[in-house]
């Protein structure tokens, strides 16, 4: 798309995504950021206008920056360092999911009423069904 995978590095110590390695990296990051204040500051967008064009960006940011995530070249040895830094990663989530959804079901029965939040029950669940399609995937495949 626009941006380019020579320009930008794989994040490693700050989370997910690219970080830009040259100035053309960090041209395009200042120049894709600028719209979003440009949205918020025009006088004459009324608010579901600005929130649309808004989102619609954003998107568009996203799937660039997903297009240039996936063509950027690694080699084997930063391939399997990126999958077992995910692993971990996944790893640590799905434990304080669990704990959270432990203390929201532990907490709430305490006040006589079981309440838990239905997006951390959907996370897990669905965690597992993607676990299992790859799994099957997988085994499939070899």
């Amino acid at each position: 798309m626009i941006g380019k995978p020579e320009w930008f590095k794989r994040r490693k110590y700050s989370g997910w995504g690219v970080t830009p390695k040259t100035w053309q990296g960090w041209l395009y990051i200042a120049i894709v950021i600028l719209p979003f204040a440009l949205f918020q500051s025009l006088p004459f967008w009324d608010n579901p206008t600005r929130i649309a064009v808004t989102v619609i960006w954003a998107i568009f940011l996203l799937i660039d920056i997903f297009d240039i995530m996936i063509r950027m070249k690694k080699d084997e040895r930063e391939n399997r360092h990126e999958a077992v830094a995910e692993r971990n990663a996944l790893w640590a989530i799905m434990i304080i999911l669990v704990i959270g959804l432990i203390y929201q079901v532990i907490s709430s029965s305490l006040n006589n009423q079981v309440i838990f939040d239905p997006v951390i029950a959907i996370a897990l669940i669905g965690a597992v069904i993607v676990k299992a399609i790859s799994n099957f995937y997988l085994d499939r495949k070899d």
